[in-house]
């Protein structure tokens, strides 16, 4: 694949966004986790810890196959088979939540198959955030991966809304579902399936894709080989890589943090009762998903890394100012706030390491991006909890979010930026000034 893909391939890859959303809002967020705990396990402490159990398990296992995946994609050519087959994968499993009655019995399958179907997914987006560097013009790719992050807001936000109030709110559900059985709740597993499948079929459809590699499969098993043993000289040789992966693990931890405390933040400080909670989580990922699109310019304009510390800088005065303010109204608008930050650094972090990652390493390096994204999953929440133990205070608790925001701002204060268009630097060529962009090209060095 040679060039700038046609703007309806490009379209067709944001689409994937959308497919995957819906999972995360409706089977990893707001809709499974408390069917579990309530409806199937019937203990809420017992289901928040086999749902801890999962997703670390989950975890686990992207860090394993993420990087080996990744380069063995490098190795043998197409993205777009991975994409698809960990995406049919997901869809099957998570219609198969269909088949978790309100019961103890179907605890196993429940959590056999969100491990399968989440697992799957993560795996594809390693593959997917990899096509965007194939597929988008060098000048225009912030903006794209900006706008897929935003419509994929979106369409969690109205896969939620519609499983809420057609399904699950009303006290006679549509098409004869039984509450008692729990099916206006499990619905929602083939309705999350099917929203996957319609938004994965543009992009099998209608995106390039390299031409497979001529290799056999046991060439293309030592190339792969060959990839893995060369990535701490690769890391080495780049070292702007390796400091942006690990500044990725802190401000992502605090990210995911925060969408694990807020709601309880709100709901202990502000005393807010769960139907509030739940607007202001309709209005986190609105704002988040309006900043997502609205900044998705910048990010080509002023460059993915002043992008990410803008962003950075936004989460850091919202987040004290959520944490100082008294009254429920000044909460609401810095939580609003906060949330058009939200969308902006994680857009801005994917088209960073698009520009730093070497061609023919990109999927294997995004496997390792996806690893940052869940090696420490449990330090901040643990961190939270600790420090709000031990102060007897939720506002003290949750300043170890902005810590881990800070310290992700420093280190990527310390990455340099492709500069657009230029050769990248010759490996170990390092810290030129934070915010300026270096006159000599520079992929390969920190600053």
């Amino acid at each position: 694949m040679k060039g700038p893909a046609p703007r309806r391939a490009l379209i067709a890859w944001a689409l994937w966004d959308c497919a995957t959303s819906p999972f995360a809002a409706i089977v990893v967020t707001f809709v499974f986790p408390a069917y579990l705990a309530r409806g199937v396990v019937g203990d809420e402490i017992r289901g928040t810890e086999l749902w801890g159990w999962t997703m670390a398990i989950s975890g686990l296992l992207l860090a394993i196959l993420a990087p080996v995946t990744g380069a063995i994609a490098d190795a043998g050519g197409p993205r777009k088979p991975w994409i698809v087959a960990t995406s049919a994968l997901a869809a099957a499993a998570t219609a198969a939540l269909w088949l978790a009655t309100p019961e103890p019995s179907s605890a196993l399958l429940f959590l056999a198959m969100v491990l399968l179907a989440n697992t799957a997914l993560e795996l594809g987006a390693v593959f997917y955030n990899a096509l965007l560097p194939e597929l988008a013009p060098p000048e225009h790719m912030g903006l794209w991966s900006g706008r897929a992050w935003a419509i994929g807001y979106g369409s969690g936000l109205v896969a939620l809304l519609l499983v809420l109030f057609v399904f699950v709110l009303p006290s006679e559900p549509p098409f004869g579902l039984d509450r008692d059985a729990a099916e206006h709740v499990r619905i929602a597993g083939p309705v999350t399936a099917a929203a996957l499948v319609l938004f994965t079929v543009p992009l099998a459809l209608l995106v390039p894709d390299r031409p497979r590699a001529t290799a056999s499969f046991v060439e293309t098993l030592r190339a792969t080989r060959a990839r893995l043993a060369a990535t701490l000289p690769l890391f080495r040789a780049r070292p702007a890589i390796l400091v942006f992966l690990i500044a990725r693990l802190l401000y992502n931890d605090g990210l995911n943090t925060l969408f694990t405390f807020g709601g309880l933040y709100a709901a202990g400080t502000f005393a807010m009762d769960v139907q509030e909670v739940m607007l202001f989580g309709i209005l986190l990922n609105l704002t988040a998903g309006l900043g997502a699109w609205l900044l998705a310019p910048l990010d080509d304009r002023l460059g993915s890394k002043r992008t990410i510390l803008l962003s950075l800088s936004g989460l850091l005065g919202f987040g004290l100012l959520a944490l100082l303010v008294t009254s429920k109204l000044a909460f609401w608008v810095a939580g609003a706030a906060l949330g058009l930050f939200v969308g902006p650094v994680q857009a801005a972090s994917r088209t960073l390491l698009a520009r730093l990652a070497p061609e023919d390493s990109r999927a294997e390096l995004f496997g390792f991006y996806a690893l940052t994204g869940r090696i420490t999953a449990a330090l901040g929440p643990w961190a939270v909890g600790t420090v709000t133990a031990l102060a007897q205070s939720q506002r003290a608790g949750m300043t170890v979010i902005l810590a881990l925001f800070l310290a992700g701002f420093l280190l990527v204060l310390a990455v340099r930026e492709p500069g657009r268009g230029r050769v990248p630097a010759p490996p170990g060529a390092v810290w030129p000034r934070a915010w300026k962009r270096p006159t000599g090209g520079g992929g390969a060095g920190v600053s």
